[in-house]
């Protein structure tokens, strides 16, 4: 039988994933790998890191830019 704090836990992932997935679905990436991404800025023509591209997957901007567009 579980205790009370591992169904807490359970629950507390669950909700993290939910929020998670449909923070994804919102900003158009559900379902996007790193493949999607761009391997070139399209503001300033600068490389992407594959680092970058897999960890926010379908980006198109470099940190520099992605930066300065959330700005704006």
């Amino acid at each position: 039988m579980t205790d009370f704090f591992d169904r807490a836990q359970a629950r507390e992932l669950q909700l993290r994933q939910d929020a998670l997935r449909d923070q994804a679905r919102r900003a158009g990436l559900a379902g996007k790998t790193g493949a999607d991404s761009a391997t070139e800025c399209i503001d300033c023509d600068a490389q992407i890191p594959e680092a970058r591209r897999w960890a926010v997957p379908g980006c198109q901007r470099c940190v520099k830019c992605q930066s300065i567009f959330e700005q704006q």
